[in-house]
């Protein structure tokens, strides 16, 4: 997948959770790829794509590391995470993406259907996005203590608090961000 898509996965999904952590999972999301230029210049030779840096079992122990071991604010865990997305939206993909370390086999999801810069990578992307757009929409906090969720802004819950005018709720109601 390209990189955009792999942005605008990571970013959903970790809004979902966790809305402060989303430049963590941002850059965790294009980490593997830029990882391999890191590499190369490091060892001064190439390092192949979809090697090393997409081993899916060492971003879930840097993950495990991060949630369980020690963490700042959770951005460890989300840079992690970030990858992690990453392995599942390459494995999509018909190329693949490597489990591990112990296998030189590449595994595919949904048997790889997806292409890279063709619709369907367009439509997975989508589709998730407007998934985890519903999953915030509907579990967006209403002043009953719920969590912060920046994107969505409850306009007639901050009138009937006394925070905004008549005018400015009805400049806004509307408007979804």
């Amino acid at each position: 997948m390209k990189w955009v898509s792999h942005i605008a996965i990571a970013g959903a999904v970790c809004v979902v959770f966790n809305p402060a952590a989303v430049p963590a999972a941002v850059l965790g999301s294009t980490a593997p790829d830029w990882f391999e230029w890191v590499l190369s210049a490091m060892q001064r030779r190439r390092v192949k794509h979809r090697g090393i840096t997409h081993y899916l079992a060492a971003w879930l122990i840097v993950a495990a590391a991060g949630h369980f071991v020690w963490d700042w604010n959770g951005w460890l865990f989300w840079f992690a995470m970030g990858g992690a997305i990453h392995w599942i939206c390459d494995a999509l993909t018909v190329s693949g993406a490597p489990l591990g370390w112990w296998s030189d086999r590449r595994m595919t999801l949904f048997g790889g259907k997806v292409q890279t810069g063709r619709p369907s990578e367009y439509i997975v992307t989508i589709v998730v996005l407007v998934i985890c757009a519903a999953v915030v929409w509907v579990t967006r906090s209403h002043g009953n203590g719920g969590p912060f969720v920046p994107f969505f802004y409850d306009w007639a819950g901050f009138y009937r608090a006394g925070l905004v005018s008549a005018h400015e709720w009805r400049a806004n109601r509307f408007n979804l961000f």
